[in-house]
């Protein structure tokens, strides 16, 4: 069975305004003026909670490991408590996702966003039951680069590695293809923009329209 996997934050979904507000929530409490930028800090965002936290922190002078993994999981609590205020789905996601699914291309999520994060996300959103399976950061020991996540996502949903590749947008998402042996394609409408070809992946799309054909060309 032929297999698509996707990360979420900034593959599927632009989410760096909610985890940016949820970071500069933390800020404000700690009485820090640091403050991280919707716009300009956007690829920190999707690198996660503490890669805010520690970008924040060291821009006041005021970084220290205790500290991010204190305020890590009030982040967490805050974003979750409004983690769809400024989401979006990138356009043409559903519908590409929708295409896959109806020519037998089986789909799921591998993500470093906790499971329970991404399963609500994906619910408020309505599009959890477009797909069959979803590993977060927490569902295993390990997260990417690692690959297991990803071979475990494909093995739920029944497909076989050697026919399967991952749809991402950062260095992350191309280590853990590259650790799986499998094509990996980055997106270049996220914070990094044409950057992502310097990471060498295997196939890149503008926008997801250009999904379907690149996956067919690198999975038999």
């Amino acid at each position: 069975m032929r297999t698509v996997i996707f990360d979420l934050d900034g593959t599927l979904a632009d989410t760096s305004g909610d985890l940016i507000a949820a970071a500069n929530w933390c800020f404000s409490e700690m009485g820090s003026q640091a403050r991280l930028d919707t716009v300009d800090d956007a690829s920190t965002a999707f690198r996660g909670a503490r890669a805010m936290l520690k970008l924040g922190l060291e821009r006041a002078g005021a970084y220290e490991a205790e500290t991010v993994e204190r305020w890590y999981p009030q982040l967490l609590a805050a974003y979750g408590e409004a983690i769809d205020v400024h989401t979006q789905l990138y356009p043409g996601a559903v519908e590409a996702v929708a295409a896959l699914r109806n020519d037998g291309w089986r789909v799921g999520i591998c993500t470093n966003k906790p499971e329970g994060l991404a399963e609500t996300l994906l619910q408020r959103l309505g599009v959890r039951d477009l797909f069959g399976a979803l590993i977060g950061a927490d569902t295993l020991p390990v997260r990417k680069p690692d690959p297991l996540p990803y071979t475990e996502v494909v093995a739920r949903l029944g497909g076989d590695v050697g026919r399967s590749c991952l749809i991402g947008d950062t260095d992350t998402d191309r280590k853990t293809a590259a650790a799986a042996k499998v094509p990996c394609i980055l997106v270049t409408f996220g914070p990094d923009g044409e950057a992502v070809r310097d990471l060498g992946p295997e196939g890149l799309i503008g926008h997801f329209d250009e999904l379907h054909g690149e996956v067919a060309r690198l999975v038999s």
